[in-house]
């Protein structure tokens, strides 16, 4: 059902405006549902199936929903489902959201490189980026997969702050934030398990070998702060 729209009737409230109880409208199951929503809410209402907890067996799964508008990625739905007795190994999400940079650094000759990686598996260059962890802050996490990923330690430059939305998977929407991050280090220590390959190119260069528009589009951004 993830993805789906369904009639939601509401049974009980685990923790006020965060997290209610209740069950699909209709289904010959009565298939029980976590509400997650920053609004108080009453009675029925239409909610979008937005996750699925993972338990241990088929009846310790749960479905997640949200009202219709409200986006919640899978750091904070574990959190809030934490204050329940559930128990689950994961949760799958129809949100996704990442943060990273692009990365730069000024040659001997002033001349602008930018980093370039291709992800494991990956058949496109890119910037570095990861899956924001609970209770960090865009920037954290940059800084954090930026590290991971690269050994890098970049400055952030302020008031650069780009957003990617894409559909990969079909249901699953991801949200990538970039900023712009700049290193006095030309040399990367890659994270195996997560880069395969890196380079540092031009900026035109970078434009020929970025495949997808949003990100084509971030360094033209790029482009108007540093040439």
């Amino acid at each position: 059902m993830l993805g789906k729209t369904a009639t939601i009737e509401i049974f009980g409230t685990l923790a006020e405006k965060k997290l209610y109880s209740g069950y699909v409208s209709g289904s010959r199951d009565m298939r029980r549902v976590y509400i997650i929503t920053d609004q108080e809410l009453h009675g029925t209402i239409d909610c979008m199936i937005i996750a699925a907890a993972i338990g241990e067996t088929a009846a310790q799964t749960r479905l997640v929903a949200a009202p219709e508008g409200e986006v919640f990625y899978e750091p904070e739905i574990a959190s809030r489902l934490r204050s329940t007795s559930l128990k689950f190994k994961k949760i799958n999400c129809i949100y996704e959201k990442s943060c990273g940079a692009v990365i730069y650094r000024m040659t001997e000759r002033h001349e602008v490189r930018i980093l370039l990686v291709k992800n494991k598996n990956g058949k496109c260059w890119t910037f570095p980026k990861g899956h924001i962890e609970s209770g960090e802050s865009e920037e954290e996490t940059a800084l954090r997969e930026i590290k991971e990923e690269t050994g890098l330690s970049v400055r952030i430059v302020p008031g650069f702050r780009k957003i990617s939305t894409y559909r990969p998977f079909g249901k699953i929407k991801k949200t990538a934030v970039f900023f712009l991050a700049e290193t006095t280090k030309s040399v990367v220590s890659m994270q195996p398990s997560e880069i395969d390959y890196y380079l540092w190119v031009s900026l035109d260069e970078a434009m020929k070998m970025c495949r997808h528009e949003n990100d084509t589009n971030i360094l033209k951004d790029v482009r108007k702060i540093l040439c």
